[in-house]
């Protein structure tokens, strides 16, 4: 899902400008003719553009780096006209015909027409991603998700291409392709994968299946493709039987391609997926089931998103929350992956929670964008997390027969259209749902959480606690929770579960002397909640009494949500986490909650060394005592390095000496360790270059990358700022890894000129970067180890300037608002 050319930048499309045009407009077809084979750096593209009009002036969208000719009905229009992406049209009653014959560039940022160049073999390869901004860089369109029509693709390619689309192709003579018509498509879906693809064929249920991946990782998809495959089938029946209207675009074709920003786009007919997703190392369940619920996301998208699209981005949830909740509950229904939810817990809630405390928060429907541009940042773990809980929890309460008749009514009433919220909410009323207007206002248009937590009164004797609801400060919202709650006394043999309502500001509780309480573990509803002081002290003697992987999960999630308002303290969280390793039994909690400690706790403890050490006896311990092999012992030692400070042990293990048995150093444990190694200072430029030169893969350059900006020296800090602001250019995970590597806890004094820096130089990176990857390259090198107010004030003298890019603020609307909490934690813990 994702912009811009920076030669050719744009303002973003106005609602009110797509509204106009949407009521001027109806585009017939497209017909395009693209020529990848003539040049490394540019492609031809002409657009013949069939519609109709009620005559009067518009405009079509078009980011070239040249431009031949441009003829409206024959005639021609004067290309000087094109400014800032956009061409100005007088067009006539009836019918129109719009030709333009355009120069584009390939990009590398992973938007546009994307091409790369593997590292291991030197070939070329080809993909489009035309989201939200970007398909005017592939070819002439009105670009908006309400204005559909059918495509038809002509393509010119090297001869040992291959070119997969949106519908079947043919291949009529060496070099030639032709795909479609398509079925009705808005322009954000419209790809092309085109180049020296591995590619991989089947068939399930009529419906022709395909895989593919660049040639270098062959090997890695045949291995896998089994697994992929059974899950797409799997899949298929279940969202057939769940929305009773087969997959209605033909062929469905799965690609693994280089340098993708998001997880995947659910392209009609041929899906994109970011290729670290094809496993060239071994990996743990928990990144194999974050993989299926990915197949599943972007296949629920063909229903949810392809046949029925958003009228406008304020309702993207139409696409995104239900992609989200069917994801996992097909994944955990009907295929290996029966523990979905469990990983979706540890990878997702928090970041749907701390997305909705942000000043940035939004509603999950109708969130008001009325900038195209501006909207892409609300693709965020509210559009995701939040509407799928939300979802989950109004699918409990109406019941799944008049959830699914209105979600099957919705979709007939707009097939190949476009809808809006109350489109879905009257289908809902009319399968017998009810009124949902007061659910609507409460859950998808009122931005923010609740906060659920007990209060023991002046002691914990029965009769005196209460249940606390507190709205969202600025986003009142009278919401009543349906949610389980697990209590464990002193002398209770096992934890018990017990059912509650709580629709008041306080809510009277009976809890027993000592009794630990954990408010809903099992996501019940959507709220912050936080353990209380005496359930926090009891959770390490009692982690190990229960064998629920959900309840262990919604305990961590309580304390990670404590823990971002300073509630809970930096000892507090490793005094669990020690006790806790020793049974837990399920790889992703592992891996997410040692990656979260490592990044979020161990920074922020009084003694961060120190910290560091416990995390690494305790995550080797694991790795020792986990079965040879497994991949809970592979989360563990992975946390072992990132948590090692001794430089030889990591030096053995980089020879293979003293590894946990049945610990292999594969190439994506080796970068582990030789990340770590740079972040010490206990290896040089030259060897990590050397390692680079010994296996050049594509993770070997965005390892390599990481582990020279991690590097503890004045040279390896300018030279990831060089990627920062365009003074050297690289990929888009490439830049994202330089930023991660860069800002190292322990490294202050050395990175200290470029805090000031980074606030003085970003909004220039507008002009060097663009769309997705300007955003998170904000992200990615903003100084969030810079523990100091001074550091917040310069973050919000930058946010007071009106010229900001709208892309950058958000993100340093959002990473200072994570600054500020650290700083809450430093001040009442580390400072005490």
């Amino acid at each position: 899902m994702t912009h811009q050319h920076p030669a050719t930048a744009a303002r973003g499309l106005q609602r009110s400008e797509a509204l106009a045009r949407a009521e001027l407009l109806e585009v017939t077809s497209y017909d395009v003719t693209l020529d990848l084979a003539s040049s490394e750096e540019t492609f031809a593209s002409t657009t013949r553009l069939d519609f109709t009009s009620r005559g009067g002036s518009t405009f079509v969208d078009l980011k070239p780096r040249s431009v031949r000719s441009i003829h409206l009905n024959g005639r021609p229009v004067d290309v000087d006209l094109l400014q800032r992406g956009r061409v100005p049209l007088e067009t006539i009653e009836g019918p129109n015909q719009l030709v333009v014959d355009a120069v584009m560039a390939f990009r590398n940022d992973g938007e546009g027409l994307h091409r790369s160049v593997d590292p291991a073999d030197g070939r070329h390869y080809v993909y489009g991603m035309s989201f939200m901004d970007a398909a005017p860089s592939i070819f002439a369109c009105f670009d908006q998700p309400d204005l559909k029509a059918p495509y038809t693709f002509h393509v010119r390619a090297p001869e040992d291409w291959v070119v997969v689309g949106n519908s079947p192709g043919t291949n009529p003579e060496p070099g030639v392709w032709e795909l479609g018509p398509s079925k009705p498509l808005s322009t954000y879906f419209v790809t092309l994968v085109a180049g020296p693809y591995h590619l991989l064929r089947d068939e399930h249920d009529g419906i022709p299946l395909g895989l593919s991946c660049r040639q270098s990782i062959a090997a890695d998809l045949e291995a896998d493709a089994d697994e992929l495959l059974t899950l797409t089938r799997q899949s298929f029946d279940e969202m057939h039987r769940l929305f009773g209207i087969r997959y209605p675009f033909g062929d469905y074709h799965q690609a693994f391609v280089p340098e993708f920003n998001a997880g995947a786009m659910e392209n009609p007919g041929c899906v994109t997926f970011r290729d670290p997703l094809v496993f060239t190392s071994r990996v743990t369940r928990g990144q194999r089931i974050s993989r299926a619920t990915t197949v599943a996301h972007e296949m629920a998208h063909q229903w949810f998103g392809n046949i029925t699209t958003p009228l406008w981005w304020d309702d993207l949830w139409l696409n995104e929350s239900f992609a989200e909740y069917m994801g996992n509950r097909v994944t955990a229904a009907v295929t290996e992956y029966d523990d979905a939810w469990v990983q979706n817990a540890y990878a997702r809630r928090q970041w749907g929670l701390l997305a909705d405390q942000r000043p940035s928060t939004h509603p999950v429907a109708g969130n008001g964008e009325d900038d195209a541009t501006a909207a892409l940042q609300n693709f965020d773990g509210i559009s995701y997390a939040k509407g799928s809980s939300i979802l989950k929890q109004l699918n409990a309460t109406m019941g799944d027969e008049v959830f699914l008749a209105g979600v099957r009514d919705h979709l007939h009433g707009h097939f190949y259209g476009n809808a809006t919220m109350h489109d879905l909410l009257d289908s809902w009323t009319r399968a017998g749902a009810g009124d949902l207007d007061a659910f609507a206002d409460s859950w998808l248009v009122t931005a923010g959480p609740d906060r659920i937590v007990l209060d023991r009164g002046t002691g914990d004797a029965p009769g005196e606690a209460r249940l606390l609801r507190t709205p969202p400060e600025g986003h009142p919202a009278d919401r009543s929770h349906t949610l389980r709650a697990a209590t464990r006394g002193p002398d209770d043999a096992a934890w018990q579960v017990r059912e509650l309502v709580v629709d008041a500001a306080e809510t009277a509780y009976d809890v027993g002397a000592g009794e630990a309480v954990l408010l809903d573990p099992f996501e019940d509803t959507w709220a912050v909640t936080e353990p209380d002081p005496v359930t926090m002290s009891r959770l390490p003697d009692l982690v190990g009494s229960t064998d629920d992987p959900m309840l262990r999960a919604g305990m961590w999630n309580s304390v990670r949500s404590a823990f971002h308002h300073a509630r809970v303290a930096p000892g507090a969280v490793l005094d669990l986490l020690e006790p806790w390793l020793v049974v837990e039994d399920q790889d992703a909690a592992v891996q997410f909650t040692l990656g979260w400690v490592l990044a979020k706790v161990v920074p922020l403890a009084a003694d961060p060394a120190a910290a560091s050490a416990r995390v690494h006896v305790a995550a080797l311990a694991a790795a020792r005592t986990a079965d040879a092999g497994s991949t809970l012992q592979l989360a563990a030692y992975q946390a072992a390095v990132s948590s090692c400070a001794s430089t030889e042990v990591l030096e053995g293990w980089l020879m293979g000496r003293d590894l946990p048995p049945g610990v292999e150093l594969d190439l994506a444990l080796r970068w582990r360790v030789l990340v770590r190694l740079a972040v010490l200072g206990a290896v040089d430029r030259e060897s990590l270059d050397a390692h680079l030169e010994a296996e050049p893969t594509a993770v070997s350059r965005v390892e390599h990358t990481r582990a020279v900006a991690s590097l503890p020296t004045a040279e390896a800090k300018a030279w990831a700022w060089e990627r920062f602001n365009g003074a050297a250019t690289a990929p888009n995970y490439e830049l994202e890894a330089a930023g991660e590597g860069m800002w190292r806890a322990g490294q202050e004094e050395l990175l200290a000129p470029y805090v000031e820096r980074y606030f003085d130089e970003l909004p220039g990176t507008a002009e060097v970067h663009s769309g997705w990857v300007l955003a998170d390259v904000a992200e990615a090198f903003f100084p969030l180890s810079s523990l100091d107010e001074t550091t917040v004030r310069r973050a919000h003298a930058l946010l007071a300037r009106d010229d900001l890019d709208s892309s950058l603020r958000r993100r340093v609307v959002d990473t200072t608002d994570e600054l500020e909490h650290r700083l809450a934690v430093v001040r009442a813990y580390r400072e005490a």
